[in-house]
């Protein structure tokens, strides 16, 4: 059967995620100052991007709240034993550096105009207040019928339950929807064994995974959806 509908994911994905994250946490340490432990703006990014995706690995498993990694995050970046204030305070003040930074990517606008034949939901693992805003912000919000997030689902990629609720809310069976991620394993690995077409946004293009449907940009994925999908029409493998 045909693909009916195409469900995605947002950060580094259909959203500069990484870009925005690293130029809006540089225009916040030039405000702020380094850390007291740290030497280097580099050396910074680099442990703000890796406590980032500890955090989030600790959301993603139920080991704390959507805010909780945030404000552990904090702590950890500064060393410092702060309370929830200050963490949040910390947080804000550089989530709008981020925020200033935040762009689609240059395909995202084109690869949802091409594929205006299909339905488009979104599922994320962060929190529905978080990404309905980015995505309106971004002014792409109306193009998706849902927007369902692991915050409220209660459940996140990869687990079959997560992306089931995606195909609910669209009321089409598993087989009718492609997912398109830029995480081969939580993304579109998770996809395929919810019985979904999954497809690997590689846009570094690092390869190696024969196992996957993969594409290096959203100009690729019409073409795609546009074979036979359910039975390996991929435009790059490996």
């Amino acid at each position: 059967m045909a693909i009916r509908a195409v469900v995605w994911d947002i950060d580094d994905t259909i959203f500069d995620y990484a870009g925005a994250d690293r130029t809006g946490m540089r225009n916040h340490l030039e405000h702020e100052g380094l850390p007291d432990w740290c030497d280097t703006v580099e050396r910074a990014l680099v442990c703000w991007k890796e406590l980032t995706e500890a955090h989030w690995r600790r959301f993603a498993a139920g080991e704390c709240d959507f805010q909780g990694q945030r404000r552990d995050r904090v702590r950890d970046f500064l060393r410092l034993p702060l309370s929830d204030e200050e963490a949040d305070a910390y947080f804000q003040r550089h989530a709008a550096h981020y925020e200033a930074a935040w762009a689609l990517f240059p395909d995202t606008v084109p690869a949802l105009d091409t594929l205006a034949g299909h339905r488009h939901a979104v599922l994320s693992n962060s929190a529905f207040v978080n990404q309905d805003r980015k995505l309106r912000v971004l002014g792409v919000r109306d193009r998706f019928e849902a927007l369902l997030c692991a915050a409220e689902l209660g459940v996140s990629k990869p687990e079959p339950a997560a992306f089931h609720a995606a195909c609910q809310a669209l009321g089409l069976a598993p087989h009718e929807v492609a997912y398109v991620g830029n995480e081969p394993d939580i993304d579109a690995r998770g996809a395929v064994e919810a019985g979904l077409l999954g497809i690997w946004l590689d846009r570094l293009d690092i390869g190696g995974r024969p196992d996957l449907t993969r594409i290096t940009g959203l100009a690729e994925l019409p073409g795609l959806l546009g074979g036979d999908t359910r039975f390996g029409a991929v435009s790059r493998i490996g």
